[in-house]
């Protein structure tokens, strides 16, 4: 287990995206079931998962795992993340936006606190002090424990933690971003403002969307709605030698790849626990694979400099 802020988390956070989506209500029983028998208490959702399927209209995600806790009985076990601010009919950060959609998530996970509260994206439509105020609020109620911030740059998460700081406000302690062996672009400016403010972070896309556990390859024909995007790495060098530096590793292991993969992600700094879906009960075990999978120095530098 890990330190996240107040939370004691498990150092992989299962991603509930896939509930409601392309794992319907059996299989993300079984899918969180899997999880938590090996030990896992994190799980990453949103307001907004699965909005896009057609006939959804948002919270299907949580809904699921709200009725899973229920039935299991195991919510006091279990580290909740959800996030306000892109669902259509919860847009944007205000003070009532915040605070409305947070009842609804309540309502749909079946609790009375969120663990962990994000805001899913930045809002430069509303003044920061009426964004944390309203997070601050809920922090004070009780209804939310720790705070964090996804998709933002780093002037945006500087001022906002400036902010909290300034108005004695409940401040972010977790960023969520995008951040991969073939999506580098966190090691820049952003990390250096989360390792100054002794922020942690929640990598998501940690196998950029199934790419990094070598599925797609040259000519193959893979089944799944990430298909096209994941594939899209195939065409680049980097997305090649990376792979090529994956399997090497992974071989010399014994592991699949994806397991190196996450234990690559897991060992930067800054990083609690990436975040990792599956479809499936069997699509957990590579996963989990990689909580216990320690790099030699040797491999991260191999990684590193095919990844570059």
């Amino acid at each position: 287990m890990k330190s996240l802020s107040e939370l004691t988390v498990f150092p992989l956070c299962l991603g509930g995206n896939v509930f409601g989506w392309t794992a319907d209500r059996t299989a993300s029983f079984a899918i969180l079931d899997a999880y938590a028998e090996a030990g896992g208490n994190f799980i990453d959702t949103a307001d907004m998962y699965c909005r896009w399927v057609p006939g959804n209209s948002g919270g299907e995600s949580e809904a699921i795992i709200g009725e899973w806790m229920a039935v299991r009985g195991n919510r006091d076990r279990m580290v909740i993340a959800t996030k306000v601010g892109i669902l259509a009919a919860r847009k944007g950060l205000s003070f009532r936006t915040i605070r409305a959609a947070a009842e609804d998530s309540l309502r749909r996970l079946r609790t009375d606190y969120i663990d962990l509260y994000f805001a899913h994206e930045d809002d430069l439509d509303t003044p920061q002090e009426e964004t944390m105020s309203a997070f601050d609020s809920l922090v004070r109620e009780g209804k939310v424990r720790v705070l964090g911030a996804s998709n933002f740059s780093a002037a945006r998460l500087a001022s906002a933690l400036a902010v909290s700081d300034r108005e004695g406000l409940a401040r972010y302690a977790v960023l969520q971003q995008h951040y991969n062996l073939v999506e580098r672009a966190y090691e820049g400016e952003l990390r250096v403002v989360v390792q100054r403010e002794g922020l942690a972070s929640l990598p998501y896309f940690g196998l950029a969307q199934g790419f990094l556990t070598g599925k797609y390859r040259a000519g193959a024909n893979v089944d799944s709605p990430r298909a096209a995007v994941a594939a899209a790495y195939l065409v680049t060098e980097q997305g090649r030698k990376t792979l090529q530096a994956l399997e090497t590793v992974a071989d010399r292991r014994q592991v699949e790849m994806a397991a190196v993969a996450l234990a690559w992600l897991a060992a930067r700094p800054t990083v609690v626990a990436p975040i990792a879906s599956a479809r499936i009960p069997d699509q957990l075990k590579p996963l989990l694979t990689a909580v216990g999978l320690r790099l030699s120095a040797e491999e991260v530098r191999l990684l590193d400099e095919a990844s570059c």
